[in-house]
């Protein structure tokens, strides 16, 4: 099957480049249907399947910048392929814009390699009303941390602010367990595009944020005085 050198962004697609765009400002697209990216911290990674088929490898430096430029248009088509040094934007005969690729070695990108939890020792599913809610609390309170709690039977998530005995804090329960532990992040890390997710965590401090509606995943490294037994 020969492919289209113009591709259009679906309103899936562009929501999950939107919110890569909070994790790191640049991307490198390569060729197939997965989007990867990676904070310069390299403590998050997202992967996303999109329904697009992406017909080479490029690089976009500033990605928020790309997108602005393709709300511009009505329903445009992006042309990756026809020249190798920038993309082709149009809509219509009479709206055209040239937008230049950047250099890939200046960009962080997440390793070929794929990513994998070394266990999953506590799992549950979040869902998009108690995530909004935690992190809203977090927003309003002015609390940087996000704790995954297990004890007295339950598991929950916790925000607060960890170095402060007199912190305000709120909590939501999202399962039941007969372990004790707290895996801890920082909420600045915890970046999802809004849903439901199955979530998996490794005592190894990496957890992993699944959402089915978007083929979209997140690898998030857990605080190192996280603690499980």
């Amino acid at each position: 099957m020969k492919l289209r050198p113009a591709m259009k962004l679906s309103d899936k697609t562009l929501k999950v480049l939107q919110n890569f765009t909070t994790i790191n400002q640049s991307l490198s697209f390569r060729e197939g249907r997965k989007l990867r990216t990676m904070s310069p911290m390299k403590n998050v990674l997202a992967e996303a399947e999109i329904e697009e088929y992406i017909p080479k490898d490029f690089a976009i430096y500033d990605l928020p910048q790309f997108l602005n430029t393709l709300a511009l248009y009505r329903d445009p088509e992006v042309d990756v392929s026809t020249n190798p040094n920038f993309a082709n934007i149009k809509a219509g005969a009479h709206q055209r814009s040239k937008y230049f690729f950047s250099d890939p070695s200046v960009i962080i990108a997440p390793p070929e390699k794929e990513m994998k939890l070394p266990s999953e020792d506590v799992t549950f599913v979040l869902d998009e009303d108690k995530l909004t809610k935690i992190l809203k609390s977090a927003a309003i309170l002015n609390l940087p941390d996000l704790s995954v709690v297990g004890g007295d039977g339950v598991v929950k998530l916790v925000v607060s602010d960890r170095k402060n005995d007199t912190s305000n804090e709120s909590a939501v329960v999202v399962n039941q367990t007969d372990k004790n532990f707290s895996f801890n992040f920082k909420i600045e890390n915890i970046k999802l595009v809004p849903g439901t997710y199955s979530v998996s965590i490794s005592s190894k401090n990496l957890a992993r944020f699944y959402s089915e509606t978007y083929q979209l995943t997140y690898f998030i490294a857990l605080e190192p005085d996280s603690t499980y037994e």
